[in-house]
């Protein structure tokens, strides 16, 4: 990932720096976020009016230039409009950036119809936090403010938006006698006199001269702003003059944007990056988020067709579905970063753990997968019949973020933004992977992803054996609480055993006699006082489950057992003030105070204040906290490790003194998790964001559902085919998931080739009851154990022939019948419907399965 600097420059430097883009630039102070020096390839422009040269052209592109090519891609571009056309040249699909009968469409209108014609757009605010956005089309090709490059294998379009014409918002609204007497009107000849007092009429009683703006129109404002230009009047005199009369004038727009787009060829990819070093803006206007290539193969209401949206383990939305009166989908890559405002996910909401998005037509389809800036990306999509007659998808990114800080005096409640301090300093890319008719599925563009993880390292190196006697099964074991207890009327907090290590065991050993192997325990609530436990920069295990001496033979007994232990802790969420100081070592929000999370209250889907919050960690501290951790573990010889935290969340620290975006902390997360693997061994993780991928063993508590938002069609198991055969996996534990139905459990981990898993203590169910961990109501083993066992053998008699195979295809053959298949052609046909079905000459019973295949 690249890394960037944040540099304040003024209007003229910034003219000099770009000039090559033939285009004007205002004298008030911009904002670039420039990448490093070593990045950049210095590539000459092309002189001015000079044209983009094109070396082949098609039919089916009219007034379009081709301007690069290889065996697999054609690239054109349309010089006036700055659009741009891809040609898949193995299935001859055409891929553009904007509709091609985007004039015809009867329902857009206005700026709608504009964005049309537009391939990028920015949000920005003003300094009262207000937002506001600019598009490439209406103000910057309209007004052909657009100029080229030629990059070795494409090309670098760089756009300016807004004008550089100046207004009477260039005047002052209220100006001095004495001033404007003798510092305006003084330094003019009669010409400029005269226009002045034309403009401004004196106020005797005030003792100003106030503006006409009536006056002020066409010819005579030309007159007044030469005048005062003349007179050598600046911007800094305006604010003075504002000052001075206690005028707030917000201009009503910011001077200039600036942006660069390059699109590039890359075997069969095309690569869309929107570098740091290309950004540009005022100072008094931060951009937002800037969104790429909306309209990219964007299919009409005449097209069949769906989108792609990774939420959970991905979900379809299947063009003109109808589903007018519904909200936009929009989705944060990796979940919410806990230390900004942002929209508040609702827990029922599962999060987006893969950079990626597509967009599938029977003919031929495409996979955006995000690059760089995936930390602060977002992916939309939206229906057609809404805002216009097509059915698009696409990324956006963050690059300033705002909060809003409340002041309150005794009479007024006054709200003011709050900006972060620094720009995001990553590039922005998208990578486009395209198929044709054979691939154009949701399976064909994960096996691109999975392709693409494996050559690029995003998974682990070795991948799962396919000679494995069983399946995983996966137990969580929660060790002890914290509770509130009373001496003599004084409060104090003690740790309270709900699995000792002794109790444990025999759990363990029970589940073995019930023939569960590969049995894989993730052990919560072991250390510093429990399952919110204090940080782990140093460890001392807790006497009430028995204490190290105990853990220590848990090890050696689970190791000679053949079963996996990974003590689970918590990294990034610091439950405990106990060795922390949060005014120092928590990440800062963008109002400065430390971030704090609260659970939430499934009942009313909002933060819960009356059950204890944790601090979010400071990533500037995460290498410092792991290095003790690793050193307090050493003596315990653990053989592996869950974590609970490093794969599932991502935070940054608005601390302006040690700022860390949500980019920069991703390198600092794999990191510590490179530190951890090579460390401990094998890690057990929760979540799986794909920054994390490379780094584990195993995933517990992985999307197995998507939100089922109302816009969406489908719920496909996207993330299943990418993973399967790298990383054994499972979703929530079955004993606190919303499921009523174990048949239904039972058949979902079959289709998704899943692992059964489980979350328990040994303690009374109502130990639990009226503490933070209420939630565990249903936790104690005993009531589990018998349909545990009975899950796991059906579970590992249906999966086991596919453990370690890559899952290559998978569909709804109809309504409740789903067909998945594995390398090697092995397949699973899974009916949750109430009734028997025929599939391929298979006779599947009710809420049941077949399997079938070669290998089988």
């Amino acid at each position: 990932m690249k890394h960037a600097v944040v540099k304040k420059i003024t209007g003229m430097l910034l003219v000099s720096s770009l000039l090559l883009s033939g285009c004007q630039f205002s004298d008030s102070p911009l904002t670039q976020v420039t990448a490093n020096a070593a990045d950049q390839v210095d590539i000459p422009s092309l002189p001015p009016g000079e044209k983009l040269k094109s070396t082949f052209r098609d039919d089916r592109l009219p007034g379009m230039l081709g301007i690069v090519q290889n065996n697999a891609l054609q690239l054109f571009i349309q010089e006036e409009t700055a659009e741009i056309a891809v040609i898949h040249r193995e299935s001859g699909q055409i891929w553009r950036s904007n509709p091609t009968d985007r004039e015809q469409d009867a329902i857009a209108a206005g700026i709608n119809k504009d964005l049309l014609s537009s391939q990028t757009r920015l949000s920005f605010y003003n300094s009262l936090g207000q937002s506001s956005t600019v598009n490439s089309y209406t103000d910057s090709v309209r007004h052909k403010q657009i100029s080229y490059e030629a990059l070795p294998n494409g090309v670098r379009v760089h756009y300016q938006f807004g004008s550089t014409e100046r207004s009477i918002e260039d005047l002052p609204v209220k100006i001095s006698k004495e001033r404007f007497e003798q510092d305006i009107l003084a330094q003019l000849d009669k010409v400029g006199e005269r226009a002045l007092k034309i403009g401004y009429a004196e106020d005797k009683d005030e003792g100003v001269y106030v503006r006409n703006d009536k006056a002020l129109q066409g010819l005579q404002l030309s007159r007044a702003l030469k005048a005062f230009d003349e007179a050598g009047y600046t911007e800094e005199d305006l604010v003075q003059d504002h000052a001075e009369h206690g005028i707030e004038q917000e201009r009503s727009g910011p001077r200039l944007f600036m942006l660069t787009m390059e699109y590039e060829l890359d075997g069969q990819n095309l690569l869309v990056r929107v570098p740091a070093s290309g950004i540009h803006f005022p100072e008094e206007y931060p951009i937002n988020s800037i969104s790429v290539l909306e309209y990219f193969g964007a299919g009409s209401t005449s097209e069949e067709g769906s989108m792609l949206v990774p939420d959970g383990s991905g979900a379809l939305i299947h063009f003109n579905n109808g589903k007018t009166l519904y909200p936009a989908y929009q989705q944060d890559i990796y979940g919410s970063d806990l230390t900004m405002k942002m929209r508040e996910a609702s827990s029922n909401e599962a999060k987006a753990r893969l950079p990626v998005f597509g967009l599938i037509r029977t003919d031929g389809a495409f996979l955006g997968i995000i690059e760089e800036g995936d930390a602060v990306a977002v992916v939309n999509a939206d229906i057609s019949g809404k805002l216009n007659s097509y059915n698009n998808v696409y990324p956006s990114f963050y690059v300033v973020n705002k909060s809003d800080i409340t002041l309150q005096a005794s009479d007024m409640v006054r709200t003011l933004p709050k900006f972060q301090n620094q720009p995001t300093v990553s590039d922005f890319v998208v990578r486009y992977a395209f198929v044709g008719a054979e691939e154009a599925s949701y399976s064909g563009l994960a096996s691109v992803y999975r392709s693409y993880l494996q050559r690029t390292g995003g998974v682990p190196e070795e991948q799962a054996s396919k000679e494995q006697d069983s399946i995983p099964f996966y137990l969580k074991l929660f060790g002890g609480i914290t509770t509130r207890q009373h001496m003599l009327g004084i409060p104090y907090d003690s740790t309270q055993a709900l699995t000792t290590f002794d109790e444990a065991e025999k759990i363990l050993s029970t589940l073995m006699e019930k023939d569960v192997a590969n049995i894989q325990v993730r052990y919560a609530g072991w250390l510093n006082g429990g399952i919110h436990h204090r940080i782990p920069d140093s460890i001392k295990v807790d006497g009430a489950i028995g204490g190290q001496k105990a853990m220590r033979e848990f090890s050696t007994y689970a190791r000679d057992a053949g079963i996996g232990f990974y003590p689970d802790v918590a990294v990034l969420n610091v439950h405990s003030k106990g060795g922390f100081k949060p005014s120092r070592e928590a990440s800062r929000t963008l109002t400065q105070q430390p971030a704090v999370h609260y659970p939430t209250n499934r009942a009313i889907q909002r933060p819960d204040r009356d059950r204890s919050p944790s601090y979010i960690l400071s990533p500037n501290l995460l290498g410092n906290v792991t290095d003790k951790m690793l050193g307090a573990l050493k003596p315990l010889e653990t053989e592996g490790l869950s974590l609970s935290d490093l794969a599932e969340q991502l935070n940054s620290d608005m601390n302006p003194k040690k700022l860390l975006d949500r980019t920069e902390v991703v390198s600092t997360v794999t990191t510590t998790l490179e530190q951890i693997k090579q460390q401990i061994g094998s890690v057990v993780a929760e979540g799986g964001n794909a920054y994390a991928l490379p780094y584990v063993t195993g995933l517990t508590d992985a999307p197995m559902t998507s939100s089922r938002f109302k816009l969406e069609d489908e719920e496909i198991p996207f993330f299943q085919l990418v993973m399967h055969g790298s990383i054994s996996y499972t979703g929530s534990p079955y004993n606190l998931s919303t499921y009523t139905n174990a048949r239904q459990y039972v058949l979902k981990l079959i289709e998704y080739g899943a692992s059964p898993y489980f979350a328990w203590f040994n303690a009374p169910n109502h130990v639990v009851k009226e503490t933070d961990f209420d939630h565990l109501y249903a936790a104690n083993y005993e009531q589990w154990i018998d349909l545990a066992a009975e899950m796991y053998r059906e579970v590992n008699q249906a999966n086991l022939p596919f453990i370690g195979r890559s899952m290559i295809a998978h569909q709804s053959v109809s309504e409740g019948v789903f067909q998945t298949t594995y390398e090697g052609g092995g397949f699973v046909i899974v009916n949750y419907n109430d009734f028997p079905v025929e599939v391929e000459n298979h006779t599947v019973e009710a809420q049941s399965y077949v399997t079938g295949g070669e290998q089988l």
